[in-house]
C-alpha cells in the first residue's frame, strides 16, 4: 500500500507486474478487516472448450465458485466469510436472514452458522406462489433445515427487512443477541467477500499467462457484482464486467450495484472511486420474474450438464449462463479472445425444479 494508504485510478494499461503489486495492496488493505474461514479459496479456473467450439466465439472459462465447499457451494460463502466474522465479534449467538424460497444464500448461511455453533433463523419468502412439494420441501429447504434453522414462510410482497427486524426485537426481548444479515449477503461488508475475489481471479490468471477479457455472472442482490467492481477498480483492471439480472429492471439492477459498489469503496477505505460506467446489467433473461422459469434457462442448464458436465441452477447461474451464450450468438464478445463465466453455484435448487426440465426418465 502507498503511503497515503490510497488505491490509485487506472490512467493506461498496466503490466502484469503492476496488476500482482496491485493485488497485493489489496489483499493488504483487506487484512484490517474480520474474517472467517469458511470456504474453499482459492476457486478453480477452468476451460470449456466444449461449450466455446459449440458457441464459436471466444475461448469461455468458468471461475468455479460452486466449489466454495460449504454445503454444496457458492457465492455466498466468499460473503459470509466476512459477515460472520462481524457477527462473531459482535458476540452474536443467532443469525437471521431471508431469501425467496430456493435461497442458495439462505442455505449457505445456515451451515456457516452450524459451523460456528450459533442458531439460525431463515425467513422465506414466496416469490413464486408455487405449492409444488418438491419446490418449497425439497431443494434447498431440504438442506435448511437438515443445518438445524428454524424457517418461516412470508407472502409475496412482504417487507422482509422489517420482518427481521421484529424478529431480532423478539430474540433480544428472550435473552437472545441475534445478528441480522440482508438478503444476499449484500452490503458492504459482505461485498468484500467478492472485492477479495477480483483480486483472487486476477492473480490466478497471471499465473496462467491468461490475459482475461470479459467476466460475466449473474447479479440479483446486487453484492456481488458490487464486490467485483470495486475489487476490478482497485486493481486499476481493463477485465468487461457484465451481470446477467436475475430479478430487477436493468436501470433498478445498474443503480442498485452502483449504490453499494459505491458504500463497498467507501467501507474499503482506500480513497477509490467507482465510476458508474463500469457498472454493466443486462436484464433481458429474467423471463417472467425472480425464480420462474425461462426456456433459454432450461436449454442452457441442459447444454452445460451435457457438454461440460457442470450444474447450474434454475433460479440465478442458469439465467446467467443463458444470457452469456445468447449474447455471444449476437455478436457482444467479437474481438474478445478469453471469457471468463462466474459460476455463483446453487445446484441444489435443481432438486426443487425437477418438472421444469421434463427429463424422460428410465428408457427401459
Amino acid at each position: 500500500m502507498t503511503a497515503s494508504n490510497q488505491i490509485s485510478e487506472p490512467e493506461a494499461p498496466i503490466s502484469s507486474e503492476m496488476t500482482l503489486s496491485l493485488c497485493k495492496d489489496l489483499s493488504i488493505a483487506l487484512a484490517k478487516f474480520p474474517k472467517v474461514r469458511l470456504g474453499h479459496l482459492p476457486t478453480p479456473l477452468e476451460p470449456m472448450d466444449r461449450l466455446s467450439e459449440i458457441l464459436g466465439g471466444p475461448r469461455l472459462w468458468v471461475k468455479r465458485d460452486d466449489c466454495t465447499g460449504l454445503s454444496s457451494g457458492g457465492n455466498k460463502t466468499r460473503k459470509l466469510e466476512f459477515l460472520m466474522a462481524d457477527a462473531q465479534q459482535q458476540g452474536a449467538d443467532t443469525i437471521i436472514t431471508q431469501g425467496a424460497t430456493q435461497s442458495n444464500h439462505a442455505r449457505q448461511t445456515t451451515a456457516a452458522a452450524a459451523k460456528m455453533g450459533m442458531a439460525c433463523h431463515i425467513l422465506l419468502e414466496d416469490r413464486t406462489g408455487s405449492n409444488d412439494p418438491n419446490y418449497i420441501l425439497n431443494g434447498n429447504v431440504l438442506l435448511d433445515q437438515l443445518h438445524g434453522a428454524s424457517i418461516s414462510k412470508r407472502g409475496g410482497g412482504t417487507d422482509m427487512n422489517d420482518e427481521m427486524s421484529a424478529l431480532a426485537a423478539k430474540l433480544r426481548a428472550e435473552g437472545k443477541n441475534p445478528y441480522i444479515i440482508p438478503g444476499g449477503g449484500s452490503n458492504p461488508i459482505g461485498a468484500l467477500g467478492y472485492v477479495n475475489c477480483a483480486r483472487e481471479l486476477s492473480e490466478q490468471a497471471a499465473a496462467m499467462g491468461l490475459k482475461i477479457d470479459a467476466l460475466v455472472h449473474a447479479t440479483g442482490s446486487a453484492g456481488t457484482q458490487a464486490g467485483l467492481v470495486t475489487g476490478l477498480a482497485a486493481i486499476q483492471s481493463d477485465i468487461h464486467l457484465l451481470g446477467i439480472g436475475v430479478r430487477a429492471p436493468q436501470e433498478k439492477q445498474e443503480q442498485m450495484v452502483f449504490d453499494l459498489a459505491t458504500k463497498t469503496a467507501a467501507h474499503l477505505n482506500t480513497g477509490l472511486n467507482i465510476a458508474r460506467s463500469d457498472v454493466r446489467a443486462n436484464c433481458n433473461y429474467v423471463g417472467p420474474g425472480y425464480g420462474l422459469p425461462t426456456d433459454g434457462m432450461v436449454k442452457a442448464v441442459k447444454m452445460l450438464a451435457e457438454t461440460e458436465g457442470l450444474l447450474f441452477d434454475p433460479v440465478y447461474s442458469g439465467k446467467g449462463l443463458d444470457g452469456l451464450i445468447d449474447q455471444i450468438r449476437a455478436g457482444y464478445f467479437d474481438g474478445m479472445e478469453n471469457v471468463v463465466f462466474l459460476h455463483t453455484g446453487g445446484s441444489a435448487a435443481l432438486f426443487g425444479y425437477s418438472d421444469t426440465f421434463d427429463l424422460p426418465g428410465y428408457t427401459e
